[in-house]
């Protein structure tokens, strides 16, 4: 992956965004007074804040998808870096947090590619990661799904062999991509219910759903 690529993938910024969930819109109209969307506002969203570098698409896309499928490792380092461009650095931060695969996923892929990215992200900013969370049963591939059944499909699918570890803590939960959000909110959920202060997400991208580029079958988890 050479300079230039990296060069080439531009940040995601857009002018209208829910304040919680970052998710980007076209315009004010989804927004509360508040600034938030409509799940957020019904108290629907677990976690407290997310952030993504870029978009769901074009050239980003096609190197996660060498990254995670094509078992190319040694991107978590560059994708990593890009990572932190989105973390703000007021953003309070005990520990890192990377969303676990089921192992009957690990044994298929070989490895957790957030937890790469955690690690990247750790090394970078001096914090702790540490393996808090767990699945707790191998949920089905969300694509295809509704926000509904997505939402089903993971929850309770997550636990803390030691909640004691979450209590009173600020915890940024670190995967490849979000979607829809139903797997980290159910894990921030989890995270949130053993006591946890504060859950932010961290993600190297996100689908624009401004954009009729935006992949509506995204394999994200």
């Amino acid at each position: 992956m050479c300079e230039a690529c990296i060069a080439g993938l531009a940040p995601l910024r857009p002018e209208y965004f829910c304040l919680q969930c970052r998710t980007p819109f076209l315009n004010a109209s989804p927004l509360n007074a508040q600034g938030l969307c409509g799940l957020c506002a019904a108290g629907l969203i677990r976690f407290d804040a997310a952030y993504s570098y870029g978009g769901y698409e074009g050239n980003l896309r096609t190197l996660l998808h060498l990254y995670k499928y094509q078992r190319m490792r040694p991107l978590s380092v560059p994708l990593g870096r890009l990572m932190m461009r989105a973390l703000p650095r007021d953003e309070r931060i005990d520990a890192i947090v990377p969303m676990p695969l089921h192992w009957r996923r690990w044994l298929s892929r070989g490895f957790n590619q957030s937890d790469l990215l955690a690690r990247e992200v750790g090394a970078r900013s001096g914090l702790p990661v540490e393996d808090l969370l767990r699945r707790t049963r191998n949920t089905k591939v969300q694509a295809g799904l509704s926000g509904r059944e997505r939402r089903q499909n993971v929850k309770d699918s997550f636990a803390l062999p030691d909640p004691s570890r979450a209590k009173d803590r600020c915890l940024l939960l670190v995967d490849d991509v979000l979607t829809t959000g139903a797997t980290l909110n159910a894990a921030s959920g989890a995270l949130k219910q053993a006591g946890a202060r504060r859950i932010a997400i961290l993600t190297l991208a996100r689908p624009d759903r401004r954009s009729d580029n935006s992949p509506r079958g995204a394999t994200a988890e």
